[in-house]
């Protein structure tokens, strides 16, 4: 045990919290980007759940901290982490396009195909019908 730990026992049982959420938060977008690039979307609401949880764990971490005592180790450990959370912010948005082109085209093939139906409907009716 460091001598600030010792002097603070406190900070040094809050830093270990604050650590293992942040595992625990690393390991579910590790595994959810790992899972969006392998296209297997079969777990995203537990992906959700765990980040729900993990935030909020952290966020109470955060609240009853001295976040600007955070040492070198912590400040690193955040830094490495916003980077792994940019890089799931990325794929995620890059999926999130791929649905909404997808919706889009099938939106435009329904339209396309009212239309169409509804025009010859009424041009069967008007008796210019095959």
């Amino acid at each position: 045990m460091t001598r600030m730990m010792a002097d603070h026992p406190q900070k040094a049982g809050t830093d270990t919290m604050l650590m293992k959420s942040l595992d625990r938060l690393e390991e579910t977008l590790d595994m959810e980007t790992a899972a969006l690039m392998a296209r297997d979307l079969s777990s995203l609401d537990e992906f959700n759940r765990r980040k729900s949880q993990c935030l909020l764990e952290i966020s109470r971490i955060v609240r009853t901290a001295e976040v600007h005592a955070l040492d070198q180790k912590a400040t690193k450990r955040l830094q490495d982490l916003q980077a792994k959370i940019e890089a799931n912010q990325d794929i995620l948005r890059r999926h999130m396009q791929a649905v909404q082109e997808v919706a889009s085209i099938i939106s435009n093939a329904i339209q396309s195909a009212e239309s169409d139906s509804t025009y010859s409907a009424n041009m069967n009716r008007a008796g210019f019908g095959a």
